[in-house]
């Protein structure tokens, strides 16, 4: 498994993490745990996880329980040095602490609530799992309006933000810092005022990224570069619609689309029918496509990590193929090809 600098921070991660959202519903503890088991046998070291979590649905009595999921396989496994470990805080809106926002002082109890829920006592990557002020992701692009943004108070949360992550830090209980469902210019001030206020500088940003979602090309990819932030895409599969599960109409049981109703305005009929067309690409070159997809995201070169995350054991083991694929650069020219042919189709 290939490994990849973590930002600034020092750590080393694999080019694959293991993301766990379903851990708790769709996927069930024991099914979850020989995840993890089967993950780090491959060679893969990172584990995403984030408080509100498990999704798919999201519902406010299982809020949690996927880092308990977690914490449960440390206590019994005794490994938690072989994995680096994130999660997330959540923002305003969500079923966690009653939707309350992200401030200062939300940072220690939330942060002493996912350490005795995943039975550690530090978190290696501590993330903001989307900005107060609002985001872009989750298709909220086409209508986007950031004129009513308050820069002064933008700032000054994050000023404030970074002295209690600082004293996290100084306390041993979070090694890093990360963002989630942020913008270029979002991450850049964060390292700005990390710059003149002191505090972790931001080592990494899961944002959503794949074949069919290329926002990050651009703006964000630049910043990743020249701020040695590495990108942690989620949703590499396009909300699975990159697997080819979905070619011709179908809607197999058990799946995303039909245990979440909001999936629908995402997988509409020209989303359906681009992603069939990078499966046709994926078999033309004699490749899996879902192999294909994590692949694609993984070797981008601002990636620090793309997020594999699977229903079942049999999905994931399939997914962990990827980190053997070789993309020849004419399937590589064929994907270009087909972004320009078919930019942002959901």
């Amino acid at each position: 498994m290939k490994m990849n600098p973590l930002g600034r921070t020092g750590l080393s991660v694999s080019e694959f993490c293991l993301g766990t959202m379903t851990f708790g519903t769709q996927t069930p503890p024991e099914e979850a745990h020989a995840q993890i088991d089967r993950a780090l046998d491959a060679g893969i070291n990172f584990i995403d996880t984030a408080e509100m979590y498990p999704v798919n649905p999201v519902r406010k009595e299982t809020t949690g329980r996927t880092e308990e999921i977690i914490g449960d396989w440390i206590a019994r496994t005794g490994r938690r040095d072989e994995v680096i470990l994130a999660t997330k805080h959540s923002g305003a809106g969500s079923q966690a602490r009653d939707g309350a926002p992200i401030t200062s002082a939300s940072i220690p109890g939330t942060l002493e609530a996912a350490l005795k829920r995943l039975k550690t006592d530090h978190v290696d990557l501590y993330q903001f799992h989307w900005p107060n002020r609002g985001s872009y992701m989750f298709r909220k692009n086409w209508s986007f309006d950031p004129s009513a943004q308050d820069r002064d108070e933008t700032i000054a949360h994050m000023e404030d933000c970074l002295g209690a992550l600082q004293r996290e830090v100084e306390r041993g209980t979070i090694r890093a810092f990360g963002l989630s469902n942020e913008s270029a210019w979002g991450t850049t001030q964060w390292i700005e005022a990390a710059r003149r206020v002191g505090g972790p500088r931001v080592a990494s940003l899961q944002n959503e990224y794949s074949l069919m979602c290329r926002m990050a090309d651009t703006d964000v990819a630049e910043m990743c570069v020249n701020e040695e932030v590495g990108l942690l895409p989620f949703s590499p599969l396009a909300c699975g619609l990159l697997s080819g599960k979905y070619s011709g109409g179908a809607v197999p049981e058990g799946s995303r689309r039909t245990l979440n109703p909001e999936l629908g305005g995402r997988m509409n009929d020209r989303a359906l029918t681009v992603a069939d067309v990078y499966v046709g690409i994926a078999r033309e070159h004699g490749i899996d496509p879902v192999q294909m997809a994590y692949a694609w995201s993984a070797r981008r070169p601002f990636v620090a990590s793309s997020i594999l995350g699977a229903t079942t054991l049999a999905q994931m083991e399939n997914g962990l193929g990827a980190a053997e694929v070789t993309l020849s650069d004419a399937l590589l020219a064929a994907l270009d090809a087909a972004n320009r042919a078919h930019p942002m189709p959901y």
